[in-house]
């Protein structure tokens, strides 16, 4: 596990190596064990490392018998000794016992297309000296993270964005468009950023950047939905433990500490059966709670450990907000509207105090159907009689003459929609170019009305894929959008804010794979969610009082904090002329919404804490990026 940046500057360019250790320096947290550099010609490579695997041998960047193939590399590959047998037999020479050497003789092999053998989590860069040519790519759902831009004859790429920063501070101009989408969704979906000219490598993907021109291409997708169906339940349920039960196993080869982040839900606990039961030791399991009992998860968390024995760490959490979220805005590089980034953050920086390895449960939900939302739009679904000529005639003439606040107003809204738009709408914030267009200032309406609606690749994505139920389609939207650009964002940014390597089995791409090809109703039964998974659940051990609760996950008493100790933050900052002059809202929406929550009129929490941490993100991160003008910062499009 590492961090990774470089550029391929212009043929008759020398690389600066003393630049490559610049971009190194701003990510020193992802990889505080090592520090290697490749610079040649026109490329510069470097990698910070967290020695995981052959803490001896591993150093990179590593090269291929020639030395004219060269790769540094995030992530983990866990088929690799299966990969380098292989290899080896047809005449590879490995001089380090890493994984990250398969990858040069497997690209020497097979090319660019050497990824779709990996099997882990991994964002790579290659640079073929022969061929003047540099290979990035991404893992197939989005674990790890990669940036790039191009810039003045110049290729930057990294595992975040302040490494491009650092030696070209001038791309930090503010995206419209990646903060208009940030407003619908709470994050930034790929390939856009906060950036203009910085890019995502969007999951399953990968670039090819040769003589000045870059191709981007897809690699990997989900197989057809609902494809295979097992003969019997039982059958079935052997199967899936089967195939779990590999996908842990094989995440527990490490040369450091490993253990489990255990939140008391199905996944985790799950994941942790599965552990007890590989391992000949007992598993260190780290928990959080709150004092606030309705978020307080702790006592289930450890009703697992105690059924199955494990070393158990929990921590009752009473943050010091400000000087939190002033670090994790600081850190966080794009505004990040996911509050349980918070108590991840606080679960990974405890376990980091005993194990460098974490594995989490983290895909059970996105893959099984286990979100309320689901629910929620099988609910409405009894709304689909109603005429699509009353539905626009209520978004077109209605809604916006109703005052703001009115109750029931954005409920009508969802209601008035079809059965796609209908869920794209109950999974957005503020989707400032239709329903919420009221809270928006007017001069940055117009800055972004000639920009594509941000609901339309999200639509893509429904209509596109490889599903023929409703369920099914959403199911693969979100791992498209929601898993990459929220759920595994969080996890990657929170765990290695803290230096802790996390991984995801139950987003094995084999392992999902054979989900995805189940039919829905194994996944959402007679209003039952993560039907088969639970039934795995309680044939492995896990109490049953886990199974059939509510669904909570790692939620923060966000209402209450905001009418408590975060009361004077919120007044003070949201409302302060510097936040209000930053030309987004009308600052009458914002002191209405400010008022409503506190008199405990109306629940604004999740929206102001989206207010909030882009103010923070503005402050914290931007504002603090060297030689940048302030006109970069304006959300006006130039």
């Amino acid at each position: 596990m590492c961090g990774i940046a470089g550029w391929i500057g212009r043929n008759d360019e020398v690389a600066d190596a003393a630049g490559v250790h610049r971009m190194c320096q701003t990510i020193v947290h992802r990889g505080p064990d090592d520090e290697g550099l490749y610079a040649r010609g026109p490329a510069g490579l470097g990698m910070r490392r967290l020695s995981i695997i052959d803490l001896s041998g591993g150093h990179q960047p590593i090269h291929n018998e020639e030395k004219n193939i060269w790769v540094v590399f995030n992530g983990e590959i866990y088929n690799f000794p299966e990969l380098r047998k292989q290899l080896e037999d047809r005449g590879h020479r490995f001089y380090t016992h890493s994984d990250t050497e398969v990858i040069v003789h497997l690209y020497e092999e097979m090319g660019a297309d050497c990824v779709t053998k990996l099997r882990g989590m991994f964002a790579i860069a290659l640079w073929d000296e022969r061929a003047q040519s540099l290979l990035l790519a991404r893992d197939r759902l989005g674990k790890k993270p990669l940036y790039y831009a191009q810039h003045g004859g110049r290729l930057y790429f990294g595992s975040e964005i302040k490494a491009i920063l650092a030696v070209e501070p001038s791309l930090a101009d503010v995206d419209p468009e990646g903060v208009l989408k940030f407003f619908y969704f709470g994050y930034v979906p790929d390939p856009n950023s906060a950036f203009r000219a910085v890019h995502k490598l969007p999951p399953g993907h990968l670039l090819e950047y040769q003589a000045g021109k870059i191709q981007v291409r897809r690699y990997w997708d989900l197989p057809a939905f609902g494809s295979q169906a097992p003969a019997s339940e039982e059958e079935c349920l052997e199967e899936l433990e089967r195939r779990l039960a590999e996908a842990v196993r094989i995440r527990l080869i490490s040369d450091v500490p490993l253990g489990a982040l255990l939140s008391g839900g199905v996944d985790s606990s799950l994941v942790v059966a599965l552990m007890a039961r590989a391992s000949s030791r007992p598993v260190k399991t780290f928990s959080i709670g709150f004092r606030e009992q309705k978020f307080n998860e702790a006592e289930y968390a450890r009703l697992v450990a105690e059924r199955f024995g494990t070393e158990h760490h929990e921590l009752v959490v009473e943050p010091n907000l400000d000087e939190t979220l002033e670090f994790l805005t600081r850190s966080l590089e794009e505004p990040f509207a996911d509050s349980s980034m918070l108590p991840t953050y606080y679960v990974c920086q405890m376990a980091r105090k005993y194990v460098t390895v974490a594995l989490s449960g983290d895909g059970g939900d996105e893959l099984f159907a286990g979100y309320d939302r689901y629910a929620v739009d099988a609910q409405r679904s009894k709304l689909d009689w109603l005429p699509g000529w009353a539905g626009r005639l209520y978004r077109g003439l209605l809604h916006s003459h109703l005052p703001s606040g009115t109750y029931g107003k954005n409920f009508a809204w969802n209601a008035s929609l079809p059965p796609r738009d209908r869920y794209l709408d109950s999974i957005s914030y503020l989707p400032g170019l239709d329903r919420e267009r009221s809270v928006f200032a007017e001069d940055f309406l117009q800055s972004v009305a000639g920009l594509p609606n941000p609901m339309q690749q999200f639509r893509e994505y429904y209509d596109s894929a490889p599903a023929g139920s409703h369920l099914e389609r959403l199911l693969y939207l979100d791992v498209k959008t929601y898993l990459a650009g929220d759920i595994l964002t969080k996890v990657d940014r929170m765990s290695m804010a803290t230096s802790l390597e996390a991984r995801v089995p139950m987003l094995d791409h084999v392992f999902v794979e054979w989900v995805a090809a189940l039919p829905a109703e194994w996944k959402f039964r007679h209003g039952t969610r993560k039907y088969l998974l639970k039934k795995l659940a309680e044939r492995v051990g896990v109490p049953r009082a886990l199974l059939h609760r509510p669904k909570q996950g790692f939620q923060l008493p966000l209402e209450a904090w905001m009418k408590g100790e975060m009361k004077q933050k919120l007044y003070g900052l949201l409302l302060e002329p510097r936040t209000l002059q930053r030309g987004y809202f009308r600052p009458q929406a914002v002191q209405s919404m400010v008022e409503e929550h506190l008199r405990g009129r109306r629940d604004r929490s999740s929206v102001l804490w989206q207010m909030l941490v882009l103010e923070l993100w503005q402050r914290n991160f931007l504002e603090r990026q060297p030689g940048v003008p302030s006109e970069a910062m304006s959300p006006a499009v130039s």
